[in-house]
């Protein structure tokens, strides 16, 4: 009777929620989740904003999350990024469990610069979707294909090592000087022995190679 008793009271006790964990990390309740949108467009490309934006909070609201954070970026240029900077900013506050972008070119400038970033968003424990290319570092095949953009980025700085050691290569087969040329300054004596001599500014700048405003600066 006593061990009927223990059965029915065990069968009775809440069972233990499975642990859920981004990138290694201990997950929030998907509801709770706090997640930051970042979308980008070129120049002559805003248009698209809306449809980004529209997706973005699409998805976001299938999933349950709680949308915490909304930057945009307009700007033909790839160097910099200023939404993009506030956004990691966030993350690295904790104030972001997720990220979610429209397309990873959005995001990243190169491959290089997309897995750095995304090594980064893993080490603080923060997710990283991309609808585009179904991307979602938040499961283990998403993980995986993190990994496999690690090769990737390799491979493209082996590339570029590759074509600057061949470009040097074919420069000093050509005959070309490597490095900055001389400059103005150390020609100061030839400059001045020339002038003396009676050529003209534009002629000695022409025969030095060197810019007329050096030949006048050294002449005073």
């Amino acid at each position: 009777m006593r061990k009927r008793h223990s059965e029915m009271a065990a069968k009775q006790l809440p069972k233990k929620a499975k642990s859920r964990r981004v990138f290694g990390q201990r997950r929030k309740h998907p509801t709770m989740f706090r997640v930051g949108l970042y979308t980008r467009v070129s120049t002559f490309d805003q248009q698209t904003i809306p449809l980004q934006i529209r997706a973005l909070r699409e998805y976001a609201d299938r999933r349950g999350w709680n949308i915490v954070m909304q930057v945009r970026e307009v700007g033909s240029g790839a160097a910099q990024r200023q939404a993009r900077e506030k956004l990691l900013e966030s993350a690295r506050r904790r104030e972001i469990d997720v990220v979610l972008v429209w397309r990873l070119d959005r995001w990243g400038r190169s491959v290089t610069d997309l897995l750095a970033t995304l090594q980064e968003l893993q080490h603080l424990g923060v997710g990283f979707v991309s609808l585009t290319e179904a991307l979602d570092l938040t499961t283990p095949a998403g993980r995986a294909m993190a990994a496999l953009l690690a090769v990737f980025a390799e491979f493209e700085r082996e590339i570029l090592r590759e074509r600057v050691r061949a470009g040097l290569a074919h420069a000093r087969q050509s005959g070309k000087r490597l490095g900055r040329p001389p400059t103005a300054a150390l020609q100061t004596n030839q400059v001045r022995k020339l002038y003396r001599a009676g050529v003209s500014k534009a002629e000695i700048a022409r025969r030095l190679k060197i810019g007329r405003t050096s030949v006048r600066r050294i002449l005073g």
